[in-house]
């Protein structure tokens, strides 16, 4: 544990502890000083002169997915019960980074699975798109890592996911289309049946709070 750096942040009451591979810290550092100078910045400036450091944190943790292991996530809440109706966890919040331009795209996720002997602890599934979505992504990729995750592990009747998200690289370069949302889903089992897939799709549109 000697190449991991803690950072501890009290603010208001509120406190967190992040990790940070020193080594790896340095590296990055480095080439985002490097960076700087070839966009024309001088990396020596007051404002800048942590900047390099503060990036390289910052890419961690943005990444932080590939150190994470979705199935022992969804393992780590694996409960036998009885239920073989549709589970619904949606508007679950995405923020991931575009693999094409390394920048962000955000929005939401709505996954469903009907159980087959097994449910999962409804922050699990959360967490495993986490897991995935703080990676270098496409959009695609993300909705079908997470549908084939949640199958292979649990072994439910059928699942389904669509993401809805914002592209940044769409709305701040390139086109500049600043409206525009992409949406993009992924079906197994019972989901591939309409009565179930409408279902679905029905109570994502639901307000029922």
């Amino acid at each position: 544990m000697s190449d991991i750096e803690f950072d501890p942040t009290e603010k208001e009451g509120f406190s967190k502890i992040e990790m940070y591979h020193t080594d790896t810290t340095s590296s990055l550092s480095e080439h985002y000083k490097w960076i700087l100078g070839l966009i024309g910045e001088n990396p020596e400036r007051e404002g800048l002169l942590k900047t390099p450091e503060r990036v390289a944190k910052s890419m961690q943790f943005l990444t932080h997915g590939y150190h994470l292991d979705p199935v022992e996530i969804l393992n780590s809440a694996k409960f036998k019960e009885d239920y073989k109706q549709m589970v619904l966890v949606k508007n679950i919040e995405i923020y991931s980074m575009c693999e094409h331009h390394m920048i962000p795209f955000f929005g939401k996720a709505h996954i469903a699975y009907i159980p087959n002997g097994y449910i999962t602890g409804l922050s699990k599934i959360a967490r495993v798109v986490d897991a995935f979505a703080r990676r270098l992504q496409v959009q695609e990729r993300l909705t079908s890592q997470i549908k084939d995750c949640i199958q292979d592990t649990l072994n439910p009747l059928g699942v389904g996911v669509v993401i809805e998200a914002q592209h940044m690289c769409m709305m701040m370069r390139g086109i500049q289309k600043q409206n525009s949302v992409t949406t993009t889903s992924d079906f197994s089992g019972a989901f591939l049946k309409e009565p179930t897939r409408s279902e679905f799709i029905h109570l994502i549109g639901e307000k029922l709070h």
